[in-house]
């Protein structure tokens, strides 16, 4: 029997500030509370490794996201690395990602992550056009992207993401062209294209409703979407999932886990977790997460035991990001099995999924609906 790939994901819970359009947890970087959280999490990862991780069965991939991990001190960060070497089998070419906002990382950052296994760098760069970043309250400027790409380079990192984000208020198809071939003349391996949405209470949501904000334009995101693939595909990038470009052979492997129903472990406050066809949850609250810990408790909430049913309506709601799509008969056995016949149908029609050659795939116009087609199919 063949052992499915297994993943580690590590949510660091901290940033310098909070970004208009961010809805995720987090927490305003502190040093005292960043030194509790990094010892909880080394407990943790002992406690949780030691529940859910069976002996031989090796981490193909360990991702440190957030937050922004890299506002925690590099000796922090090795640190965690260290305990994760020590409890877990890693893979002789496990990927290592660790999520950085370029103006968190120096040079001796960069050296002493690399000296640590670290394999993958991602930047978070969402716009080479400083004006556009001052619209939607991201701090910093885009030469400390430029700076952090080429001291990544000089560090020894190959495998390098810059994220960007499209379709945010005021900006313009030339804008979002610049940031791309500006990206590109960095030469990234791998760069993450998001079309911005607008979730409920968040600064940008507030922005737009007191009209201090013009409403997104979502014709305009179809164009930037339709721009970007054409760019990035004469660059010589590979469009492998709704959001997701890499030159050959640099797809993530981590998120590829997410999208292909693989499993992973997740640890740090409100990471989330699929082992053996169970999902669970930790609580999205750093106090509690820490007094859990402080009582040999694992953090855990919300677990689910899926039926053969519900994972194969998860594999089909992932899969679906995927620009390869998923077997067109899986499609319709879901529909068929949630009574969304209907739904799949009009979905369909409205062309927001196409079929071909056996297999179910997001359209143009579907892809920048992947959410709400989610839910609909849920």
């Amino acid at each position: 029997m063949i052992t499915p790939p297994l993943g580690l994901y590590v949510h660091i819970p901290f940033c310098r500030q909070r970004c208009d359009f961010c809805a995720f947890y987090l927490e305003i970087h502190r040093e005292g509370r960043a030194t509790t959280f990094v010892q909880s999490l080394i407990q943790e990862i002992g406690l949780a490794t030691q529940q859910h991780v069976a002996a031989g069965h090796p981490i193909q991939s360990v991702y440190l996201g957030g937050g922004t991990p890299t506002v925690l001190a590099s000796a922090q960060l090795v640190a965690i690395l260290s305990e994760i070497r020590s409890r877990l089998p890693l893979a002789s070419d496990c990927e290592i990602t660790v999520e950085a906002h370029p103006s968190t990382i120096s040079m001796q950052n960069l050296v002493q992550l690399y000296q640590a296994g670290v394999t993958r760098m991602s930047f978070g760069a969402e716009s080479m056009v400083d004006s556009d970043l001052t619209r939607i309250g991201r701090p910093g400027v885009v030469e400390e992207t430029v700076t952090a790409m080429r001291q990544a380079r000089a560090a020894g990192f190959i495998n390098i993401n810059l994220d960007l984000m499209y379709g945010f208020p005021s900006q313009s198809l030339e804008s979002w062209k610049r940031s791309l071939t500006d990206c590109i003349a960095l030469q990234p391996t791998h760069l993450s294209c998001y079309a911005l949405t607008v979730e409920p209470d968040t600064k940008l949501a507030a922005n737009i409703q007191r009209h201090r904000s013009p409403a997104l334009d979502e014709g305009l995101q179809i164009t930037m979407d339709d721009v970007a693939q054409q760019i990035l595909a004469a660059a010589g990038y590979e469009r492998y999932e709704v959001s997701n470009y890499a030159k050959p052979g640099y797809a993530c492997r981590h998120n590829l886990l997410y999208w292909t129903n693989g499993e992973y472990l997740g640890v740090g406050p409100s990471a989330q977790s699929y082992l053996g066809g169970t999902r669970f949850g930790n609580v999205a609250d750093l106090t509690a997460y820490t007094a859990a810990l402080a009582a040999k408790h694992l953090p855990n909430e919300d677990r689910a035991i899926l039926s053969k049913e519900e994972q194969l309506r998860d594999a089909v709601i992932f899969g679906l990001r995927l620009i390869q799509g998923i077997p067109s008969q899986h499609l319709h056995q879901h529909a068929t099995n949630y009574g969304h016949e209907t739904v799949t149908a009009q979905l369909l029609a409205q062309h927001l999924i196409e079929e071909d050659g056996g297999r179910s795939k997001l359209s143009a116009h579907g892809r920048l609906q992947a959410d709400t087609i989610a839910e609909q199919l849920y």
